[in-house]
């Protein structure tokens, strides 16, 4: 059961720091800040990292890794498409939230737009997380795509996935830098002030979340097994504990194919069940 514990590890870590995200950054923008609002004022400022952190990164980061809960292998395949998708467009929605909030504190006080590094990565980032999930809801969760275009699609859909969510990681921490020179004047950033101290912290824990949730989704033997394959025991007891358990890398050579129609079945098993993003 070696394997299994160990993703159990790594699930309950990547949850518990996700949780640890969203209320570091309540923390940073009621304590060390001037709280929430929807004035024009700083307090507005306040909604975009809020909104960001809990939607671009922790929910995002969730719906990343659904696919590979054990728990839910028997649950059918549309179920889980939809609850991915139900998950990247909530995240999707408090990313606008959090880009119509920062927009309009930027053309309230009369600070220009689109200047910084931040700004570029992150608009572009948005742009292409977007654009990727309106073409994987016509790809994969409506009925209308040829099976052989999502397979050829799969690996692009996957790796562009976790790159678009390496790209929120890094611009969520270019931005928190931008943030702390800006508003730490007296004391300094430089002097590392208690406020300055504890957002950093927060940017280091940003770091360690996308890497467990890069972990979990980059471990072959921890994937969501085709449809056709029966979990008789535990899904991560076999490979590490029992060699009598089904190896999921081998399974297409025990199950009768027979029938074409069986074995396009089968791909939009794979090409649906093994998604990412």
């Amino acid at each position: 059961m070696e394997g299994y514990k160990s993703f159990l590890i790594f699930l309950a870590s990547s949850l518990v720091l996700g949780f640890t995200l969203v209320i570091f950054v309540l923390v940073w923008v009621l304590h060390y800040s001037d709280g929430l609002a929807w004035d024009g004022g700083s307090a507005e400022f306040n909604w975009h990292p809020v909104l960001i952190i809990t939607g671009f990164i922790f929910i995002e980061g969730i719906a990343i890794i659904v696919y590979r809960l054990p728990w839910t292998w028997k649950c059918s395949k549309l179920l889980m498409k939809c609850i991915h998708a139900g998950l990247h467009l909530t995240a999707a929605v408090l990313v606008v939230v959090a880009l119509v909030a920062v927009f309009d504190f930027h053309n309230a006080k009369n600070i220009p737009n689109m200047y910084s590094l931040h700004s570029w990565v992150g608009l572009t980032v948005v742009i292409l997380f977007i654009l990727q999930l309106v073409a994987s809801i016509f790809v994969y969760l409506l009925p209308f795509t040829p099976v052989s275009i999502r397979a050829a699609l799969m690996p692009i859909h996957v790796y562009s996935g976790l790159l678009l969510f390496g790209g929120v990681i890094a611009t969520a921490l270019m931005g928190i830098t931008e943030k702390l020179i800006f508003s730490l004047k007296n004391p300094p950033y430089s002097s590392l002030p208690p406020h300055g101290v504890f957002v950093n912290t927060l940017g280091l824990l940003i770091a360690v979340f996308g890497g467990l949730i890069i972990w979990i989704t980059t471990r072959p033997d921890w994937k969501r097994p085709p449809e056709h394959v029966l979990i008789d025991q535990h899904p991560f007891g076999s490979a590490a504990d029992d060699a009598s358990t089904t190896d999921y890398s081998k399974d297409k050579s025990d199950v009768d194919l027979n029938s074409e129609a069986r074995k396009r079945n089968l791909k939009l098993d794979e090409a649906g069940q093994r998604s990412t993003m």
